[in-house]
């Protein structure tokens, strides 16, 4: 049996599937929009799985292609001559075409855990779960597309299973509505777009997908490795067992994945002023540097800010970090090298921090206040940096004129007063330009 293994992995589309699917992964992993995955190792996983919408449809399309390999070669009948029973001439088949989907889902994920693992730290065990998931995704769509390519041996089959595969994840979500969860249980992809920093999979909806595409897979090899109707029959009761243990096992309300948070990916790692999140824990050594130099210009205000600690704020859930007076919330991000974003910025970050408001507050300063003082405190013209609204830019170069024609004396009473009221929840409306 490992011999014939062997010779089906250099003989069949095992290689040329692991080939297709590693080329196409890693080109979307790193082309296809925003490069989320360099946050962590839980956003890679989630990533690979929202690619899923292209590999899953070609794993199907690969099982179908090799499938027709009797066909093609006119064996068809010799082979159903021999006295090996189907199942056991079909375990090769089944092994490798398996194992070729399995490699090059696991080759994309090693292209972008190198990408990432100079600055991803924080490995929770769920990446696991999620990745296992991924995996056995594609074993079924290759199974089940060697089930298919067995049932109907065209050529026209491969391409049009390809085609009904990324439709059939295209569809799932709406034919669910409005029961989110219900699509979580039958699309390995559905939620998994663009994660936060701090988002993870819950152990019970990694289970319930896993049931239902262990089902999926169990029924594709009755198909394809069975012979008569009653295997077919029998077919259908792993899918339709499968389908009912998995939307018992799966959490049933909406938002499953989108709303939850991994409360230790949120948890502060510090040195000495400066605290990064967990999962940021490989950038502390970049963010320190310029947050002790933004708390240096700080120190010119009376009462001022000692510490920097990232803003681990969330909106899905909301949730908001401890509010301290003397600590200064900074917002940590990856770019596409997964190094801190923005790293030109992050002193005017710090700095313009410190005259952000508690989040309930009412009455605080604005984008262009807070651009205004802060670099008039640093010494040099407000630029356009981060997300700030290019208008916010040009008001603040309006005020950081107005602080710079007044004695510096009086400048810096007026920048000082305004990070008072910003911490009392009392600025005025134009209280810098007063």
């Amino acid at each position: 049996m490992t011999r014939a293994f062997r010779i089906e992995l250099r003989r069949s589309a095992a290689l040329g599937s692991a080939l297709i699917l590693l080329v196409v992964g890693v080109l979307v992993l790193f082309f296809a929009g925003e490069t989320s995955f360099t946050t962590g190792w839980m956003q890679l996983a989630m990533s690979q799985r929202l690619f899923l919408a292209l590999l899953w449809p070609l794993a199907l399309a690969a099982g179908a292609w090799q499938a027709r390999r009797e066909t093609r070669s006119n064996v068809a009948e010799l082979f159903a001559t021999t006295p090996r029973p189907r199942a056991q001439r079909t375990l090769p088949t089944l092994g490798a075409m398996g194992a070729g989907v399995v490699a090059g889902y696991l080759a994309m994920a090693l292209v972008g855990g190198l990408w990432i693992v100079r600055t991803a730290r924080y490995f929770p065990v769920q990446v696991i779960a999620v990745t296992a998931v991924g995996l056995l995704a594609l074993i079924a769509a290759v199974w089940l597309g060697l089930a298919l390519g067995r049932l109907l041996p065209s050529p026209a089959t491969a391409p049009a299973l390809g085609v009904a595969g990324l439709g059939l994840l295209l569809v799932i979500p709406g034919a669910t509505r409005p029961r989110g969860w219900l699509a979580l249980v039958f699309s390995p992809i559905y939620e998994m777009n663009l994660p936060d920093a701090y988002t993870t999979v819950p152990g019970r909806v990694s289970f319930a997908q896993a049931i239902w595409l262990f089902a999926l897979a169990l029924a594709a090899v009755l198909l394809f490795a069975g012979h008569g109707w009653r295997t077919r029959v029998a077919a259908v009761l792993p899918v339709v067992l499968g389908a009912a243990l998995a939307i018992a096992a799966m959490p049933h309300h909406k938002r499953v994945v989108i709303d939850a948070i991994d409360p230790v990916a949120r948890e502060l790692v510090c040195e000495p002023q400066v605290c990064v999140s967990r999962v940021h824990r490989g950038l502390l050594g970049e963010v320190a540097p310029p947050a002790r130099e933004g708390l240096r210009v700080l120190a010119k205000l009376p009462a001022a800010p000692a510490e920097v600690h990232e803003d681990t704020t969330t909106y899905g859930p909301t949730m908001y970090p401890p509010w301290h007076d003397d600590v200064v919330l900074l917002r940590v991000r990856t770019d596409a090298s997964a190094h801190l974003d923005n790293r030109g910025g992050t002193v005017a970050e710090v700095v313009a921090g410190a005259f952000a408001s508690k989040p309930d507050c009412d009455r605080f300063a604005g984008p262009a206040e807070r651009l205004a003082a802060a670099y008039w405190l640093i010494g040099s013209e407000p630029v356009a940096r981060g997300d700030y609204d290019p208008a916010a830019i040009g008001e603040a170069v309006r005020l950081w004129q107005g602080l710079r024609q007044l004695p510096e004396g009086e400048a810096l009473a007026k920048v000082a007063a305004l990070r008072r009221a910003a911490l009392t929840c009392t600025v005025e409306p134009g209280q810098l330009a007063r």
